[in-house]
């Protein structure tokens, strides 16, 4: 009990250093950076650090399990698996459609699966690195998604899966995408990691496709450092994702467990022998991507948080939406119909025609201490990354080049505040007045 109770007062020594040390400094306009992100960690996830260093848990252990089992709530899934990165979390799912366990339905070197051109690379490169064949399609400006109608057009006789984010934030038509993709036997995973909480048609994102996938990055909605997750509803895809995570090992013991399954000396797989120990027959070429208990108790302490988190988002988003509204040679951000963004960022496109452009107008900002992005890749097919890959192109790229040249974003996490977005309309005005 003594232990118990150590451990209880050194906690409240550790929120009380966050509180005395982790006080709001005054906003000076101009001299704070504004960052296009940042995540918002509080006493209760420094302790919960702690803690779990205390306890010395330094693997995947038993606070990952808790939050997989708490994320698979939240989106109302039935099983979550936490990686060690967004990117970790792409790969795995992607890859978990080429498994033999899938048989005839596994995708197979030289298949193809539609994504955008206009993206983050690692929802593509799982794509390539499994030998398979992306099918670039364009995007609108303005919600910054794809649309059913590109995606319907690119379907070829080789086609097995789509594979697209939610651009920033905002979802794409994920119910319409979804029936396409039944109607035509395909597969469908969702890049979540830009718009955990938010909502099309009344439905969280992240549970339309038959995978999706969560980065934790200090970037995103929720963070655990690094870190990621594989959501499903499907069971079998589930025990795929697992055992690749797991170094592709049959056995769904957690490291640490023995004989859970009460037959793990009766097994009898490929040419082993009978009895060889099931904890080490490896049915799966995989990896070794799993998270640890600190990253997992972040997770625990920050996943209550994201209602609070998405309404700042929104509320921040919509300040600048209103504030910016008007000003001439700059295209604002539209959410895609029917949907409710939790947004990630704000998306500027400064039109060919102004007067200024996207670098002069974000060297402004910049020089202001605002912190700019672009698009993250613009069209991807413009970096020497992939040159030269197997891909093919349905229809033109015209808007993904549009993104490439004019468009940018900035902040709207959680930690900005009113004072702080107004500065940053105040400035964009500025500039753009002063220009035309």
């Amino acid at each position: 009990m003594q232990v118990s109770g150590d451990k209880a007062l050194l906690l409240e020594q550790v929120r009380k250093y966050h509180r005395e040390t982790a006080r709001e400094e005054e906003f000076v306009p101009g001299v704070t950076p504004l960052l296009p992100a940042g995540a918002v960690l509080d006493e209760e996830d420094r302790a919960a650090l702690v803690e779990t260093a205390l306890d010395l848990r330094i693997t995947s252990g038993v606070k990952t399990r808790k939050f997989e089992s708490a994320l698979a709530r939240a989106l109302g899934l039935r099983k979550a698996h936490m990686t060690n990165s967004g990117s970790s979390a792409n790969l795995l799912a992607l890859t978990a459609l080429t498994s033999p366990h899938l048989e005839d339905r596994r995708l197979r070197p030289g298949d193809e699966v539609i994504t955008v051109a206009a993206g983050f690379p690692t929802t593509v490169n799982p794509i390539v690195q499994n030998g398979l064949v992306p099918v670039f399609v364009d995007i609108e400006v303005g919600t910054y998604n794809t649309t059913v109608e590109r995606i319907a057009d690119a379907i070829g006789p080789r086609t097995r899966a789509i594979m697209i984010a939610h651009a920033l934030g905002n979802p794409f038509p994920a119910t319409e995408i979804a029936a396409l993709a039944e109607e035509h036997d395909l597969f469908l995973i969702e890049d979540n990691c830009d718009a955990l909480d938010s909502r099309y048609q009344g439905r969280l994102t992240g549970t339309f496709g038959d995978l999706s996938t969560i980065s934790f990055y200090p970037a995103h909605h929720l963070t655990t450092g690094e870190g990621g997750a594989v959501l499903t509803g499907n069971l079998a895809l589930a025990r795929i994702v697992e055992s690749l995570r797991d170094w592709g090992r049959d056995c769904w013991c957690e490291p640490g467990e023995d004989d859970k399954c009460l037959k793990r000396f009766k097994h009898q797989m490929g040419s082993l022998p009978y009895g060889y120990d099931h904890k080490y027959i490896f049915s799966q070429v995989g990896y070794n991507l799993k998270a640890t208990d600190l990253q997992g108790a972040l997770g625990l302490s920050q996943l209550p948080k994201l209602a609070d988190f998405g309404r700042a988002r929104r509320r921040n988003w919509q300040r600048l939406r209103q504030g910016l509204e008007g000003i001439p040679g700059l295209l604002l951000p539209e959410p895609t119909e029917g949907s409710d963004p939790s947004w990630f960022g704000f998306v500027i496109t400064v039109r060919p025609e102004a007067p200024f452009t996207r670098g002069e107008l974000t060297g402004f900002l910049e020089s202001r201490r605002i912190g700019t992005r672009r698009l993250f890749a613009g069209n991807l097919l413009r970096h020497p990354a992939y040159t030269g890959i197997p891909h093919r192109v349905s229809g033109g790229l015209t808007n993904s080049d549009v993104v490439t040249e004019h468009t940018f974003w900035i902040g709207v996490h959680p930690l900005l505040t009113a004072e702080m977005v107004d500065y940053m309309i105040d400035s964009v005005r500025e500039f753009c007045t002063a220009r035309g």
